[in-house]
């Protein structure tokens, strides 16, 4: 969703930097490029360990709260192409799912700010024991909607992300936003999703199919 769908990053970036220097201490950009995809109870601990004195759930209600507050002024910036595909694929009738770690308050907030029915599934953060980078997002996805997870296409914007697609056994296109997704193992590598559509999809599915079969 973050970077993927709408541009809520720098959102995210701005609040966390002021997390930490509220409790004296300082926070790189450098630093906050490590934490794009997390899993925000992950992220919570590093922030701990920075000198946060919050519990986990106080660190993420605060960051949520603040990115929230920035959507609500400011409204959602949607990517460039992105609108475009989902209503492609759900026009289509293609299951879809949203598949985010942020929190799934924050995530069916996000949804109910697109003009049309996007997803049949939203799956936050707080959905699953296990974050990305493990492929227990996807696969809690892939279940839910009742589909074969190798027949699935995700599209991600950050390495941890990548790690825990890859993972879940689906065929991964990646569309670097923040953090570059060079050498993820992506099967695709796009620069936007401008201009792309279901054939694009179509396209990646047939050759992670074409290669996972020549493996066998």
């Amino acid at each position: 969703m973050d970077g993927t769908i709408v541009d809520t990053e720098p959102y995210w970036l701005a609040a966390e930097a002021a997390l930490v220097v509220d409790f004296g201490g300082t926070w790189s950009h450098e630093q906050a490029m490590q934490l794009v995809g997390s899993g925000l109870e992950d992220a919570a601990r590093v922030f701990q360990e920075h000198g946060v004195r919050l519990g986990i759930r106080e660190i993420i209600d605060r960051l949520t709260d603040g990115v929230m507050r920035r959507v609500a002024a400011e409204g959602p910036i949607f990517r460039p192409g992105a609108l475009e595909l989902l209503r492609e694929v759900r026009d289509a009738g293609i299951p879809t799912a949203l598949v985010t770690m942020s929190m799934r308050t924050m995530a069916d907030g996000i949804a109910e700010l697109i003009d049309f029915d996007a997803f049949d599934l939203v799956l936050g953060g707080d959905d699953v024991p296990r974050p990305k980078p493990f492929p227990d997002p996807y696969l809690r996805a892939a279940e839910t909607l009742g589909v074969d997870i190798a027949r699935c296409v995700v599209i991600e914007d950050s390495p941890t992300g990548m790690r825990s697609a890859i993972a879940s056994g689906a065929a991964t296109v990646g569309v670097s936003h923040m953090v570059s997704l060079e050498g993820t193992g992506a099967h695709a590598l796009w620069p936007t999703l401008a201009g792309r559509g279901i054939h694009d999809l179509s396209a990646v599915l047939a050759d992670f199919t074409s290669q996972r079969e020549q493996r066998k």
